[in-house]
């Protein structure tokens, strides 16, 4: 037998003087270390605004300078649009084999595993991704025999019971662990919990459904339990890098190790101090761990920040130290010339209110754009009575922490009839049209289910069956799924004619018809830019688009308008200036946390991460006193502020101006603010 042996690519880097891209020139010495580690598990510690999104764009235009193939690198982020950007980046710096990287959230990724080779391990090929609100529906069935059983106690909610089942899987610990730590008032249901919770995954198995919880678990079971499988996969993984490794769960740093078991070049970029998100089930021991789980790790710190004044890195670096458990690290800046963030105590809410508007409205005489300011909170609530005083000025905002388009009734009831089509067997998605149409209620919707589940043929076909009873309410439906058949690769079409069939109810279902109606007009052009109905569902479930028509649109010829958005909204982006109000005990920290050390480190986390969101002026504020149900009280200062010196956060003083309105509320020379009384 003749032989010929093949040599392996070496991949190692060349000569800085015969790249494309001047990196020498273009990162800074730490960057460098990053983008040029050549072999082995490396974990990236990058604080706020040190450039880590730079740095994995530049790893990647460098490996593929090597000769790395590209489809061999694997880059996991956890929004899409991240991935999309930074290798949109890539091939601006280099050339368009940037594209041919793998890019995209955890659960995409799964999912394109599990598309393709999830029949290896018993699932359908044309499984559906339910949301959490589909999973809650699915959950609601479920519990209503226990839920008539003890109609006179407190059974756990759907959402409950959904948030105990997802922290168990996520976290991997047991349902007793979650109810002794989030849910002791339910501890006595735990037998009928794991019963629930077997019934769940037995109906998505039933009917073709994934959560996003079983992206995850099915393709760690696949790579576990196919040898063949891992090999194939992880064989095409040469390198993988992962973004906000922070906020990675268990799951998803199993998977990370499984991934990269072929090659062990794994790359995880995160800072521990922007660790945030435990409430979706991030783990911080993912970070600390790193090391132990991968031998031979090489760290590598990212200290110098691009974004904010040492000003304000020296609060931020202030209340990080504070914390119990963190990486040692000191962001540093080259901008030293700044003002000091500034302490604002005011008599009450609608003094904090002013304040903030007043000095809104004194940034944009300063050429400040409304846009590139932002007002931040802890929670949705705390704006309110800002809101009042912005709309009150005519100051333009937008607010963001709220609702994703996909979770408006409206958008889940057009999705619903694309869900039947793509996937028959959903019966979430045929509960849902059925509920629409008027005469059919919970009951008949129950039955008309479970008389198509009784026939062999295609469900739709089914339907078309029904006896007279039905078969007169449900003309319109079945002439609507006619029209669509034909068009199953269009999305925008089917969107228009669901909306053209859905909108008459629509507006006898809400009192904000007319709204909702500009949604759906949005909605259709959305869809049209997918060539695919599985494509357009899987977007939309596995990342939904901010805000809706109702939320976001601005006055026509209006100016871009402020930003207000709580903490965990506003990670990621930065703004000339940022107010961070309502700083309080109970506040931030939550009153919820103060008993928690770990949660009140997170608490102080959130803090930081606010602050660390303003490039050159930082504004906390809060206000002396709170009105309540028992009349006004006195506020404590949040914990993490209290003993900061006046070098570092500057105290400041307000004065009323009644006399002369002309005069330059701003004082210049020592820190005071002119408000006017008649604002």
């Amino acid at each position: 037998m003749k032989k010929f042996t093949l040599k392996k690519p070496s991949y190692e880097p060349r000569d800085p003087s015969s790249y494309t891209i001047n990196y020498e020139k273009l990162l800074n010495e730490a960057q460098m270390k990053a983008v040029f580690h050549q072999k082995g598990p490396a974990l990236v510690i990058a604080g706020a605004g040190t450039g880590k999104t730079r740095t994995l764009t530049y790893r990647v235009s460098r490996l593929i300078e090597d000769g790395v193939p590209p489809e061999q690198i694997l880059l996991l982020t956890f929004t899409r649009r991240a991935a999309a950007q930074m290798l949109e980046r890539a091939t601006s710096l280099l050339d368009e084999r940037c594209q041919k990287v793998k890019g995209g959230t955890f659960h995409h990724y799964c999912s394109q595993i599990l598309y393709r080779f999830g029949n290896k391990i018993g699932l359908s090929d044309s499984f559906t991704i339910i949301d959490p609100g589909d999973a809650e529906d699915v959950i609601q069935l479920i519990r209503q025999p226990w839920q008539s059983e003890y109609k006179n106690e407190r059974f756990p909610s759907k959402k409950a019971l959904f948030h105990i089942i997802s922290t168990h899987l996520n976290k991997q610990v047991p349902v007793v662990d979650v109810l002794e730590d989030e849910f002791k008032r339910f501890q006595k249901f735990h037998d009928h919990i794991i019963e629930i919770e077997q019934q769940y995954q037995d109906y998505k198995h039933a009917n073709g459904l994934l959560d996003f919880d079983d992206l995850l678990i099915q393709t760690k079971f696949l790579l576990e339990d196919q040898e063949d499988m891992r090999a194939y996969i992880a064989g095409r993984n040469r390198h993988v890098l992962v973004d906000e490794y922070q906020d990675t769960n268990r799951l998803q740093a199993d998977l990370i190790a499984l991934l990269s078991s072929k090659f062990n070049n794994v790359m995880a970029v995160g800072d521990d101090a922007q660790s945030i998100y435990s409430f979706r089930g991030a783990d911080l021991n993912n970070m600390f761990e790193f090391p132990e789980r991968f031998s031979d790790t090489s760290i590598i710190r990212l200290e110098e920040n691009y974004r904010s004044t040492q000003q304000i890195l020296d609060l931020a670096n202030t209340l990080i130290a504070r914390a119990s458990r963190k990486f040692d690290k000191t962001l540093r800046s080259p901008k030293t010339d700044g003002d000091l963030p500034g302490l604002i105590k005011t008599q009450d809410e609608r003094e904090q209110s002013q304040f903030v508007t007043q000095m809104i409205l004194h940034m944009r005489e300063q050429q400040i754009e409304l846009s590139d300011m932002a007002v931040l909170f802890r929670n949705g609530r705390d704006s309110y009575d800002l809101e009042v005083e912005l709309n009150r000025s005519n100051i333009p905002f937008v607010k963001f922490g709220g609702q994703k388009i996909t979770e408006a009734a409206h958008i889940k009831d057009v999705l619903a009839h694309l869900r039947v089509l793509y996937n028959p067997e959903d019966e979430i998605a045929w509960n849902r049209i059925l509920m629409l149409i008027d005469g059919i209620g919970p009951k008949s919707a129950g039955e008309l289910i479970n008389w198509i589940k009784s026939g062999g043929q295609n469900r739709v076909e089914r339907l078309q069956t029904a006896s007279d009873k039905y078969l007169n309410k449900l003309k319109s439906l079945l002439s609507l799924f006619g029209k669509m058949k034909p068009v199953m690769d269009q999305p925008g079409e089917l969107v228009t004619f669901v909306n053209t069939y859905y909108i008459p109810i629509c507006k006898k279902k809400f009192d904000d018809a007319q709204k909702r109606t500009e949604d759906l007009e949005n909605f259709e052009k959305i869809a049209a830019k997918y060539t695919s109905v599985k494509e357009l569902l899987e977007d939309l479930v596995l990342d939904p688009l901010d805000g809706t028509a109702i939320e976001t649109e601005k006055s026509e010829k209006d100016e871009s308008p402020l930003i207000l958005s709580t903490i965990h909204s506003a990670k990621g982006l930065e703004w000339h200036t940022v107010f961070m109000i309502q700083c309080l005990d109970g506040v931030i920290p939550s009153g919820y946390s103060v008993d928690d050390n770990e949660q009140l480190d997170e608490e102080l986390r959130l803090l930081y991460v606010a602050c660390t969101r303003a490039k050159e002026q930082l504004f906390l504020t809060l206000p002396l006193t709170q009105s309540g149900g028992f009349g006004d009280f006195f506020t404590n200062p949040s914990r993490f502020i209290k003993d900061i010196p006046k070098d570092t956060l500057e105290p400041w003083m307000l004065n009323y101006e009644e006399e002369d309105e002309n005069a330059n509320q701003l004082e210049d020379g020592n820190q005071n603010l002119r408000i006017d009384e008649g604002s």
